[in-house]
């Protein structure tokens, strides 16, 4: 251990935190006793000679940190902790850290000791103590009869398996006489927390009792769940001109029928949410005045839809048919849109994508646009390539260019710089294409090592890589790098047309007609950019010809980059800023009998399209090459997420050839339905302005554009055709009325959106089967509610499943009692092997009009496989791919060893790489929901 000193600045640390013993006495909080209780452990196991060991002292020191860092974020602003609190993490981290012997003796000192209390107890029969509470500035006896009701009323139709009696344990062990009656209340949600991992259903006993918190903040009083219909009637209305009086909705809603929206609101749909749901809509989502919370959450479902039917006609009927989709959890807008619907700066677009000039002025011009579209909007995507190399001649000084990368360092520090008032970091990703001359330096941006003038940490970045690449390395060829200020028009080819001016000016360069120029072998170059990718995360592999040559849009213009988080490619230019508007259907939520509800899909699709469509006109555009653009062109982007959970409902595994083919029907349903919105919204309020000329207009579908794609590479694409629902009569439909959206589909990462509804997120295979998941609310325990059901189905799942659960980082792989069927079904994402990732991706990609946030999880990494990986990526027809996810054989086979390391991604980083920073708590969660952005979550 570290001297005392060192100790009594850690307990002084600690002021905020008390420590209720189990005789009711409230003490301080002092880290120190876990270090001596823990060396108490180690001495009993190893003796004084053994325990003494500096390598010992260092352990318990390490062990105690990592206690104490659990407890403080299961309370982050102060609270109490019950002495069985501090024991039970003891116990956890040495299970996790692997000191077994240790912990089965600190275990069997907890029982005895409890058994001999027990039998104290027993002989002396004290009285109960009566706890006094603090409630309206009065001391009264707290009421627990009452607080009995209040948690059997949250476990009520929640199954046998969910009991309010070890709730209400929980919460008395957690009281102390003249405690607040608001910490009664949390102790309770805290309670009913702790008990999620041992049955997932208590998550819903847990929001419930958050609830209840929710409503008395914000209604004043307690109201039984029974009164809550027409109470949310009366108090809709007062809701609404209280939001404006704070000047914080639009004056614009008070004119809706707010009598008859009231009454639409279904209380009822306040008992489905789960627990990190509604505490996710608390924490960040809500309307509050002075820090108090004025938005229930049926009234925030009927906000947003109320900002997003301002424009229509019969304004009370959209609003209730968008609140009915929002509040069903069928279809969920993105987070930019849940914030500001129906305020007064309504900024409801999650991505911009800009192009940067190759001059002072433009450059300098486009990282202010960064900051305006960072301050008030979502996600970038900047397209640097045309910026002249390192190198380059300068006519105006006649000196020499230091390049893109001085420039790159100016964006990230802005990034940083402007964050919505602290809410969250700007987040950005550039984009350079792979001839670019600087290309090498710009693989390494995010490296740790180097000069720190040449490194970018905080922003993301992305390879735009040309076909004519890709084959360069399939066939061991040469590449050459120039400076785009001596060949200006390889930025606006792609496809064939790319291929003989790129071949062109390799020849000049041979002849020593361009300068400076560099040659290097592809592969070599691409080893590097997928080495880079692996130790840091970045840049991202992207494919330019697969972007613009099926694009709907390349009449019009080239699709130069894509966005933040790789699913929208959109065309840009000095003259305009793309812009897209993203939401997501729940798949989960559209399935009937074992298949797709065809019927319920197309008709929330319907409405979702309607949603979007409207977000384009009543946006609020920090930039005026942004409004011009996207109401020229009306890109939108509908998603969908629960992909995994319907795979669940369905009995199909991740990794298997039937996941692929459902990958592939229920994408085609989604864009089938979404194309034909389109084209009804286009019959009803007319043609996009930029229509004439697309490949809509053309007759030409994205599922066309795969035979476009393969003429332009020559070969290489290599991807199932099948079709199952009638494309002929869409595309007559749209011959005949024409598109109301340049583009209608792209699925975003959805990580926030998803666990407001509690589903997984967008295309992502599960996690963890019991796992930890963080973002800015907090961290929440998150155990698959399918696979506990099948594992009690099979007379299986006890406290020990729950500690195996735990142990292996939410894997069943190791635990041999489970049937291999049921560890197929529940494989996590590292147990799927990533070319089951990549086929079902290119099954939805034949049918999408942008692209899709595909993360790669890879276990066992090595070159080969990263090669074979993104190789697949190009010839199956990809277009993007986002985050590489990787972890090493013998973490995913561990049993024993260092807790955490499985899996962990920093989040401070956001790297691919794997960390070895100890979990907070039980296990970590990759941090695909990672708060700096959340433009398209």
């Amino acid at each position: 251990m570290g001297d005392a000193s060192t100790s009594a600045g850690i307990s002084a640390a600690f002021t905020h935190y008390q420590i209720i013993r189990r005789n009711g006495a409230v003490v301080s909080f002092e880290p120190s006793k876990i270090a001596v209780a823990m060396m108490k452990a180690f001495l009993a196991v190893h003796g004084t000679q053994g325990a003494a060991s500096a390598s010992v002292r260092e352990t318990v020191d390490e062990l105690t940190q990592g206690v104490v860092r659990a407890l403080l974020r299961s309370r982050p602003g102060g609270g109490t902790f019950h002495i069985e609190d501090v024991q039970d993490q003891v116990e956890l981290g040495l299970m996790r850290g692997g000191h077994h012997e240790v912990a089965r003796a600190y275990v069997l000192y907890r029982e005895r000791r409890a058994a001999e209390r027990a039998h104290q107890a027993e002989a002396t029969h004290p009285a109960e103590p009566v706890l006094h509470v603090i409630d309206k500035g009065q001391r009264v006896p707290l009421n627990v009869r009452q607080l009995q009701a209040l948690i059997e009323n949250a476990c009520a139709g929640l199954g046998a398996d969910v009991k309010a009696d070890p709730i209400v344990a929980e919460t008395k062990r957690n009281l102390y006489d003249g405690v607040p009656i608001d910490e009664v209340y949390k102790a309770a949600i805290l309670a009913a927390r702790t008990l999620i991992e041992k049955d997932p259903d208590y998550t819903y006993a847990t929001a419930r009792l958050l609830l209840h918190t929710i409503v008395r903040e914000i209604l004043g009083e307690e109201v039984r769940p029974a009164d809550m219909g027409a109470r949310y009637a009366a108090y809709f209305p007062e809701f609404i001109q209280k939001g404006v009086d704070a000047e914080l909705l639009n004056p614009e809603l008070l004119k809706y029928d707010l009598a008859r929206l009231g009454a639409a609101l279904k209380a009822e749909r306040d008992q489905q949410f789960d627990y990190l749901g509604l505490q996710t809509l608390y924490d960040r989502y809500f309307l509050h005045v002075r820090k108090t919370r004025i938005e229930l959450p049926q009234a925030f479902f009927m906000r947003v839809a109320m900002g997003l039917a301002l424009n229509e006609a019969d304004r009370e009927a959209r609003a209730i048919e968008f609140y009915e989709v929002l509040s069903s959890f069928d279809f969920m807008s993105s987070t930019p849109t849940l914030f500001n619907s129906g305020t007064l700066r309504s900024q409801l677009s999650s991505c911009y994508l800009t192009t940067v000039p190759d001059d002072l002025d433009g450059i300098y011009e486009s990282i202010k646009e960064n900051a305006l579209l960072s301050k008030f909007a979502g996600g970038l995507g900047n397209d640097w390539t045309r910026v002249r190399a390192l190198g380059s001649h300068i006519k105006g000084t006649n000196g020499e260019s230091q390049g893109v990368v001085p420039f790159l360092k100016v964006v990230n520090d802005t990034a940083v710089a402007v964050n919505q008032g602290g809410k969250r970091k700007g987040a950005v990703c550039t984009y350079l294409e792979t001839w670019h001359l600087d290309i090498e330096e710009f693989l390494e941006l995010r490296k740790n090592t180097g000069d720190d003038r040449r490194r970018t940490h905080d922003m993301n970045t992305a390879n735009w890589i040309p076909d004519l690449f890709m084959k360069r390395v399939m066939e061991k060829g040469d590449w050459s790098l120039f400076s785009p200020s001596t060949v200006p028009d390889l930025h606006d080819r792609f496809g064939a047309d790319f291929e003989r001016a790129y071949v062109a000016y390799e020849e000049k360069a041979a002849r020593g007609e361009i300068k400076p120029y560099k040659k290097v072998p592809a592969i070599d170059l691409w080893r590097k950019m997928l080495s880079m990718l692996f130790e840091t995360g970045h840049p991202w592999i992207t494919f330019k010809d697969a972007c613009n040559v099926r694009s709907p849009q390349q009449h019009a213009g080239v699709v130069h980059s894509s966005n933040l988080c790789t699913e929208i490619t959109l065309n840009t230019s000095d003259t305009e800023t793309a812009v897209c508007n993203l939401g997501s259907v729940n798949l989960l939520r559209h399935l009937k009998d074992g298949q797709l509800d065809h019927a319920k899909l197309q008709k929330t699709i319907n409405t979702a399209m309607r949603m979007l469509d409207n977000v384009i006109d009543i946006n609020y555009y920090a930039v005026t090459k942004a409004r011009d653009s996207n109401l020229r062109h009306r890109p939108v982007g509908l998603g969908l997420m629960g992909f995994q959970d319907a795979l669940y409902e369905l009995r199909i595994p991740y990794a298997s050839q039937a996941a692929v083919e459902f990958a592939d029907r229920s994408m085609e349903a989604i864009c089938y339905y979404a194309y034909w919105a389109s084209t009804e919204l286009s019959r009803e309020r007319g043609r996009y302005s930029s229509y004439p000329g697309s490949l809509w207009d053309k007759g030409i579908l994205p599922f066309d554009t795969l035979d476009l794609l393969a003429r332009e590479r020559g070969g290489y694409v290599d991807v199932n055709r099948s079709a199952s629902l009638d494309w002929d009569a869409l595309r007559k439909k749209i011959a005949a009325d024409g598109m109301r959206n340049s583009n209608c589909v792209a699925i975003a990462p959805t990580a926030t959106i998803s666990n407001i509804i509690g589903v997984d997120a967008s295309i992502e295979p599960c996690f963890g089967n019991l796992s930890v998941k963080s973002n800015l609310s907090g961290e929440f325990t998150v155990i698959n509610s399918y696979l506990v059901k099948d594992l009690k189905r099979l007379g299986l799942w006890d406290d020990v499943m729950v500690m195996d659960l735990k142990h292996f980082d939410g894997s069943l792989r190791p635990i041999d009692r489970v049937p291999q069927d049921i560890k197929a079904l529940y494989a996590t994402a590292f147990e799927v092997e990533p070319q089951w990732l990549v086929e079902a991706a290119s099954r939805r990609q034949k049918w999408i009009d942008q692209a899709q946030s595909l993360n790669i999880y890879m276990a066992g990494a090595s070159g080969k496989k990263l090669d074979d990986t993104y190789k697949l990526a190009w010839l199956r027809g990809l277009k993007t791919t986002y985050y590489l996810r990787t972890t090493s054989a013998t973490q995913v086979e561990k049993s024993t060893g260092r807790a955490g390391q499985l899996n962990a991604v920093s989040v401070t980083t956001s790297t691919a790489a794997m960390t070895a920073a100890e979990p907070a708590t039980d296990v970590k969660f990759v941090a695909i929901d990672d708060p700096g952005c959340e433009a398209c979550q």
